[in-house]
């Protein structure tokens, strides 16, 4: 259901926190905390309090959008959001969702802008050192599951938090230059086995698992939780996650997405892997999604230590889009 024709009548600020909300309220999402399961050192609760904390930076990203003159950046409204996120909920839940929404909340404020996959990768490309800085700045607030930067930028590598920023001004690289760094999926040299970085790779290539998991979405049926959780199982199954990779390793996290896979295609064997990329995952196959069946696949994922955290970023980030183009929670 939409807003009776009023898609992104409401605040972005609004939608930004509703996805949020919504996207650990979805369930079952196989290995994630969600609104039935907590993980060992993670509660549904402290998703709640992210959600709030973080808004002064969302807000900080729609008046970036909204103001001319010299407004504040992308990278301050992330690191704010960052901040509060993790000053309210005591840890880090929802970074990547952040990384994500910024930029899109961003555009859709602008009114030189449209929430569009090309209005997001304008905003992208627009920004500047300082934004960088910023974005280092966050991961002091936070501890972050991150892969080892790539050969020749071990100055760059985001662990090292403001301690970056003599190397991010020298060399002048603005903050999507500093997301190029991670989407590399290994040296072809060494063969080393990498999974790329999915939510730096949004940033780089104009959001595209973001706006297709949000045609799912508004085009599944049902409460917009549910459509989450079935948005959820097809991102995992077109691509491995990220962090899954980063926290086990690449074989294992192409593993978990063939179990999803396998349960968008039940009446297709057994997959033995991944799709592959979004755009070869049917809306069909997604809005079929047998959530009883996922259930059981999440009891196996937590208890196996798999956490496909990368792919709720994602679907958060869908999610926001959807809002603003018309779904809402009203039955």
């Amino acid at each position: 259901m939409t807003r009776g024709g009023r898609a992104g009548a409401t605040d972005p600020v609004d939608d930004a926190t509703l996805a949020l909300l919504l996207e650990v309220a979805g369930t079952p999402k196989p290995g994630n905390v969600d609104r039935r399961r907590d993980l060992a050192d993670l509660r549904f609760e402290a998703f709640l309090g992210g959600a709030v904390g973080a808004r002064p930076g969302l807000e900080l990203a729609a008046e970036a959008g909204a103001n001319a003159g010299d407004p504040p950046g992308v990278g301050d409204a992330f690191e704010r959001a960052v901040a509060g996120m993790a000053d309210r909920a005591g840890t880090n839940t929802q970074f990547g969702c952040l990384l994500l929404l910024v930029p899109l909340v961003r555009a859709a404020a602008d009114p030189e802008r449209e929430l569009s996959r090309e209005g997001v990768d304008a905003v992208c490309r627009s920004t500047t050192v300082d934004d960088a800085v910023a974005f280092y700045r966050a991961f002091e607030h936070v501890d972050v599951a991150v892969d080892d930067p790539p050969p020749g930028a071990d100055d760059l590598d985001v662990r090292r938090g403001s301690d970056a920023e003599p190397a991010v001004r020298e060399r002048e690289i603005p903050l999507r230059d500093v997301l190029a760094l991670s989407p590399d999926p290994g040296d072809p040299e060494t063969m080393e086995d990498r999974v790329p970085d999915r939510n730096a790779q949004e940033w780089t290539e104009g959001f595209p698992r973001t706006f297709r998991a949000a045609e799912w979405i508004l085009t599944d049926e049902g409460p917009l939780a549910d459509r989450a959780a079935r948005a959820f199982l097809g991102l995992l199954a077109a691509e491995p996650d990220t962090l899954v990779a980063s926290t086990l390793d690449a074989e294992t996290a192409r593993e978990a997405s063939g179990r999803a896979r396998a349960i968008l295609e039940s009446d297709a064997g057994d997959p033995s892997g991944p799709v592959g990329d979004v755009s070869g995952v049917d809306a069909d196959a997604v809005h079929g999604g047998d959530l009883k069946a996922a259930e059981s696949l999440a009891e196996a994922f937590v208890a196996e230590g798999i956490n496909p955290g990368t792919t709720a970023d994602l679907t958060c980030a869908a999610l926001f889009v959807a809002l603003r183009r018309g779904a809402e929670v009203a039955p």
